[in-house]
């Protein structure tokens, strides 16, 4: 699978805002895009469970608690969830390595296309669940992930168990709740009934996190 890189969201993560970046910097990115696009693995996993609205600010699913305001609101109405997760491999992480010993610009510029990339793979991911709904005359909320609003960070261990990432797509968790490969994203996409659904470009992921002081927001 080829995975296009968008760059207006490589150079959002590199920080450019009102400023086009010089023509020194557009010939770097290509050249680290390209060697980005040889290395990717993208490799994905998704599996579907009721979804339970224990209360205002709870909801249960895959026998999984959450207790967040921010997740409840988003799957408000809905009756299941698909857990999702996304990863572009372990090449990415070898790149940003070897470039900080070598030059420092090119690491960042993997860090900012990496990301860009692994979201192009969940946003695939994320239509396809969005597609499989339709036909069953069901929509989709925007995807939520652990980390978004006051979705904490632990959950990510449930969803490595559940999903069994480390032998599906060879993604485990640290101790610091971060995922290795770096470059891999855990997400729930709410169902119900509807005819038309939510998630198709209708919401860039910075309105779903909410966290208005990220130096990355759009």
């Amino acid at each position: 699978m080829t995975l296009d890189v968008p760059r207006k969201e490589v150079f959002r993560y590199l920080g450019y805002r009102g400023v086009d970046p010089s023509d020194e910097v557009n010939a770097l990115v290509e050249t680290c895009v390209a060697h980005l696009q040889e290395v990717a693995e993208p490799r994905t996993v998704c599996r579907c469970f009721p979804l339970k609205q224990v209360d205002d600010g709870t909801v249960q699913f895959a026998e999984i608690v959450v207790k967040s305001q921010s997740l409840s609101r988003n799957l408000q109405n809905c009756h299941e969830v698909c857990m999702l997760a996304a990863t572009i491999g372990p090449g990415v992480d070898r790149l940003i390595r070897q470039a900080e010993v070598r030059r420092m610009s090119e690491a960042v510029i993997y860090q900012a296309a990496g990301a860009a990339m692994v979201e192009e793979l969940c946003d695939r991911l994320n239509a396809e669940i969005c597609q499989s709904a339709k036909s069953r005359g069901l929509a989709c909320r925007p995807r939520f992930s652990p980390g978004y609003g006051d979705f904490s960070l632990e959950h990510q261990r449930d969803f490595v168990r559940v999903l069994n990432t480390p032998k599906n797509l060879g993604v485990c968790l640290l101790d610091s709740l971060l995922m290795t490969p770096s470059k891999s994203v855990t997400a729930v996409v709410g169902l119900y009934a509807g005819p038309e659904s939510d998630c198709a470009d209708a919401e860039h992921p910075c309105e779903r996190c909410g966290c208005p002081d990220c130096q990355f927001r759009a």
